[in-house]
């Protein structure tokens, strides 16, 4: 293939690259405003109820099921288009009400108890639900075969006495009612609709005899309409009582406002990205940029697929996840370069980088799934929306970064247009690259001269100050408990341009009759604490006072000390798991002085963040917490990396001849190895995390503090902290044979003992 050809090919496929990047950004418009958007980003209310039985009865996860379905229907009739009811635990249920536009009306109809009545054509009542054994509705058949509802009676003396007066009446019918309202409703306006989806009155039955027994209701209903009626009848006779243990409300504007400033850090964040990878990596940047926005793309369509409703943590787990992604061809990129540097052809850098970074990419990013996943199973709400977008960028960054990226590259390596120009293709000057055929030796060894080892000491001392003085303060004020985890209300306002002092909050809460804990006013916003978890009336009262007064929208968030108590205990679950997971997933993958490296550094990383939080006195809250399970998930990340290149470097040593000092120096050659990538990773992760923290939503301000922090003691500790702990445990091991078996050659030796990076 001539040079002309080479170049016309090259051309004709970044024309096709352009095409696709145009068409996507065509295409995104449409699926971004076909998400489901979570309250926090359109308004709306969130409530979690704790279910009892009047009775007394234990509740359990049945009975809790139909509950859920008189939830169901009722939100029906509120016309709240996306709706979630979730069930937690075998006592509580949290109803999500995007968009809905009067909270109060909502929380007033969902928390009454459901009720369930006989009455008569008349609409007089008969009987109650108390004639009826609570959940004894079930599925059965009429003496045709046809579907039918079976009752259970247990006042069956009350039953036979209704029904066998009933039945000497002209209008001989019983009609079921599911929270009759005296004022709305008749059965001669519900006559047609009786018994269909979208009607209270679940049944007509006509009455021919007295019953003392159980009854079967049967009309011309299809299995599911009948399966349909017992789950309603048995949630209607449920004698439960929903008792409101904390509720957020935001306001539709206040939501329009935060998805705005949110989109334009991220937006920010992702150019920042793409120039970035094109200034270091030049055209090979240039295509993982196009990756990157690929990969945007397709986890907004998985999550559209899959159902998802997009919330402000989420959008931190796609940020996040674009970081982790840019990693991915970041470790790719830095082991070409590698090769490269040895005097190996393009087409052979591009082949052996991109099979020896494979296995640090699959555990980084499985490490990162192990933790999401265990974020979903213990997180509550906000926390496994998170997790949720999490799982999902992990699964698609495998795809586009690993497999559509290194096909993209493929194709333009095998035009061999780039053989000649590494500087255009990846950044690596050709007078760098030795000849091999003239027995030139490495010419560059990036950090050749560096000892990193050297200042690990420093680095511990300097982590050790922190930690001690984030133990002072912690010892002298504790840490700034967030709502979630000291029970109580956040009333936040905004006010556009108006300006309000603190003496005037002061006196607005004076007449509202509310304690502050601490009043904290912004240029956008007003911040006030209440120690008393209100209650559905003084949360409506509250709410109308700021909006009438001073035309404010206004988000007010209430947590019961029930809540507090059960997001305290999933905090520490989800993170002691997550270490034990680590340590039990790189003890297979690797083994246990590698394990237990990585998580002494994790917990350094986790002890940093608390210590600087309490040093600044950030707050800390359950997505502090999401912050702190990202961290050990992404920190990971790095130090497997390292651990990957030090692998490799010792499998290449007799461990019968190594020495300590060998040994030193061959953690000190694969963290120069790393080093490269360590930086740009974290440099392209912290960039939207940055513009997140100055014009993104204050509802994620913690997080992106906790990440900041986070991925700064991450990337040092990876290098500093995790391989001086695995130094120190390996020296046992010195002159030990390795257990698996080991082919060494004198080539290999050779070249650890030079310090050429494999």
């Amino acid at each position: 293939m001539d040079k002309e050809n080479k170049k016309n090919r090259v051309m004709t496929t970044t024309c096709l690259l352009v095409v696709i990047v145009l068409s996507i950004c065509c295409l995104f418009v449409p699926l971004f405003k076909n998400l489901k958007f979570g309250l926090d980003l359109q308004g709306g209310f969130e409530v979690l109820y704790r279910a009892e039985s009047i009775d007394k009865s234990k509740m359990n996860k049945e009975k809790l099921t139909a509950t859920y379905k008189t939830l169901s229907k009722r939100i029906d009739s509120l016309g709240v288009s996306e709706p979630e009811i979730i069930l937690e635990g075998n006592d509580k249920i949290r109803v999500k009400l995007a968009g809905v536009k009067n909270p109060e009306e909502a929380r007033s109809q969902l928390s009454t108890v459901a009720t369930l009545s006989f009455r008569d054509s008349s609409d007089k009542l008969l009987m109650s639900s108390d004639v009826l054994k609570a959940g004894g509705a079930k599925v059965s058949q009429d003496s045709s075969g046809r579907p039918a509802v079976l009752l259970s009676v247990k006042d069956k003396n009350k039953f036979y006495e209704v029904t066998n007066k009933i039945k000497d009446q002209e209008n001989n019918s019983i009609v079921i009612w599911l929270d009759y309202n005296e004022l709305t409703d008749s059965y001669e306006k519900e006559k047609q609709k009786c018994g269909t989806s979208g009607s209270k009155c679940l049944s007509s039955a006509t009455v021919s005899q007295g019953f003392a027994s159980d009854v079967i209701i049967q009309g011309n209903f299809t299995e599911d309409e009948v399966s349909n009626l017992v789950d309603l009848i048995n949630s209607g006779s449920l004698p439960s009582k929903l008792t409101e243990i904390s509720s957020n409300t935001v306001g539709a504007s206040f939501g329009d406002a935060t998805l705005k400033n949110t989109l334009i850090a991220g937006i920010i964040g992702v150019v920042s990205i793409v120039l970035l990878l094109i200034i270091l990596y030049r055209f090979s940047g240039f295509v993982s940029s196009v990756s990157v926005l690929i990969y945007t793309f397709l986890v907004f369509l998985v999550f559209w697929i899959v159902g998802g409703v997009l919330t402000l943590p989420g959008i931190a787990a796609l940020v996040l996840g674009i970081g982790m992604a840019v990693d991915s061809n970041v470790i790719t990129f830095s082991r070409i370069k590698d090769e490269l540097y040895k005097g190996k052809s393009l087409p052979y850098a591009f082949r052996e980088g991109s099979k020896s970074s494979f296995s640090a990419i699959l555990d980084s990013n499985l490490t990162t799934l192990l933790v999401a996943v265990i974020m979903f199973v213990f997180g509550e709400s906000s926390i496994k929306g998170f997790a949720t977008m999490l799982i999902i960028t992990v699964l698609v960054i495998m795809f586009t970064m690993v497999f559509l990226t290194r096909l993209l590259l493929q194709v333009f390596v095998k035009t061999n247009y780039f053989n000649d120009k590494t500087k255009l293709f990846i950044n690596v000057n050709d007078s760098d690259i030795p000849d091999v055929s003239k027995n030139e030796e490495v010419k560059k060894i990036p950090f050749k001269n560096v000892s990193f080892l050297k200042y690990s000491k420093w680095c511990v001392a300097l982590s050790i100050i922190v930690i001690i003085a984030g133990a002072f303060m912690f010892g002298m004020k504790g840490f700034k408990l967030g709502i979630d985890y000291q029970a109580g209300t956040d009333i936040t306002i905004s006010l556009d341009d108006k300006k309000i002092t603190k003496s005037e909050v002061q006196a607005d809460l004076k007449e509202l009759k509310l304690n502050s804990n601490e009043i904290k006013i912004t240029e956008e916003e007003i911040s006030v604490r209440v120690s008393k978890a209100m209650n559905g009336n003084e949360v409506k009262k509250v709410n109308e006072y700021f909006e009438k007064k001073y035309d404010a929208k206004v988000n007010i968030g209430v947590i019961s000390n029930v809540v507090k108590q059960e997001l305290i205990k999933n905090a520490i679950f989800s993170v002691i798991i997550a270490l034990f997971g680590i340590i039990i997933y790189i003890s297979l993958r690797f083994k246990l002085s590698y394990a237990i490296s990585g998580v002494v550094a994790l917990i350094h990383d986790v002890l940093i963040i608390f210590s600087l939080f309490a040093i600044f006195r950030f707050e800390v809250s359950s997505m502090f917490i999401a912050a702190i399970l990202a961290i050990i998930g992404y920190s990971i990340n790095d130090t497997i990396v390292c651990f990957d290149r030090i692998r490799e470097n010792l499998k290449e040593i007799n461990y019968k001849k190594i020495t300590k000092e060998k040994l030193y120096d061959i953690c000190n050659e694969s963290i120069r190895g790393t080093f490269p990538r360590s930086i740009c990773t974290s440099i392209t992760t912290l960039l939207p995390v940055v513009a997140l923290i100055f014009l993104g939503s204050s509802g994620i301000f913690t997080f992106n503090m906790a990440m900041l922090f986070g991925l700064i003691a991450g990337t040092y500790s990876s290098i500093f902290i995790a391989t001086s702990c695995f130094l120190l445990l390996e020296k046992k091991n010195i002159g030990k044979p390795p257990k698996q078996k080991i082919i060494y050659t004198d080539e290999y030796e050779e070249k650890a003992i030079k310090g050429v990076n494999c």
